[in-house]
């Protein structure tokens, strides 16, 4: 019998059983679609479709329940301002499984969760998919046109950089100065007269006056 047995355990404590969930959770918003065991897709549906039955409310406190369980400000929105609007003729059942076989290695029973789309949704969607990616084009294409030489003129890093830099154009930086070569260790020493030239007073030089050299 399953007399007060709520929920599956999912052979984890209690922490991380939440933990779990609530990735499921957040990966199956902004994923749309996940793959997972069956009984993990059971327990993960229960999450998912509270979250979407708390983004239909759109109120201020809804969205705080929400941010507190679903990871990310961007999963958040997309749920409140995407998702919830496909379901707002719908009275639950947002989500479905469907089971995919046995997992190699452990022979654990697979599924796919997914979010529900209505035949109409789905059309909605290829069609914005087709005019964004028309569009994405269409900017691609001016801003070519744009970059583009025009004709007669010089193309950039031809004749026209050359041309600017021989005339002192603006945008050139000036000339560099030429600096002359730092000189060497020992003709550092020689200017200073430590070494050769006329002799120092160093303790050299007094014992050789000492010893009559």
């Amino acid at each position: 019998m399953r007399h007060r047995k709520d929920h599956r355990k999912l052979s984890r404590t209690r922490e991380h059983r939440k933990a779990l969930l609530r990735n499921l959770t957040t990966s199956l918003i902004w994923h749309e679609r996940i793959e997972t065991t069956v009984a993990k897709a059971k327990e993960a549906r229960r999450m998912a479709e509270r979250m979407i039955t708390f983004a239909k409310r759109g109120d201020v406190a809804a969205r705080r329940h929400v941010a507190r369980f679903v990871h990310g400000n961007e999963v958040v929105r997309k749920l409140f301002d995407t998702v919830a609007p496909w379901y707002v003729d719908r009275n639950g059942g947002y989500t479905r499984i469907v089971k995919i076989g046995r997992r190699l290695g452990d022979a654990g029973e697979t599924a796919l969760l997914e979010l529900v789309k209505s035949p109409e949704l789905k059309e909605r969607l290829r069609k914005e998919a087709e005019e964004h990616a028309k569009a994405a084009k269409a900017d691609k294409a001016a801003k070519g046109k744009k970059s583009a030489p025009a004709k007669g003129e010089p193309a950039k890093g031809e004749g026209g950089k050359e041309a600017a830099s021989a005339e002192g154009g603006e945008g050139m930086p000036p000339p560099r100065k030429e600096r002359p070569p730092k000189p060497s260790r020992g003709e550092r020493l020689k200017k200073g007269g430590k070494l050769g030239g006329a002799p120092h007073g160093g303790a050299r030089g007094r014992q050789r006056g000492k010893s009559g050299d």
